[in-house]
């Protein structure tokens, strides 16, 4: 019987040390998690927005090209 109930308090322990490293565990991959969607949206964000930078950049070199054929003529 003693050796029962010693068995019963070490799995009951046991039990318990588990949940608390699972629920430590469990935060610090939503920490993760939290971190990489985060990330991500920057990312996408940035993905975007780059088109219009490369336009803009088509049209600066535009105006540059303009401004070099007018200074040529000069």
């Amino acid at each position: 019987m003693e050796s029962i109930v010693t068995a019963i308090i070490t799995g009951a322990v046991t039990l318990v040390g588990v949940l608390i490293a699972n629920g430590k565990s469990q935060a610090v991959t939503e920490t993760k998690l939290d971190e990489l969607t985060r990330e991500v949206r920057e990312h996408n964000n940035f993905a975007r927005r780059m088109p219009v930078v490369e336009e803009q950049i088509k049209v600066i070199n535009h105006r540059i090209e303009d401004l070099e054929e007018i200074n040529k003529h000069n």
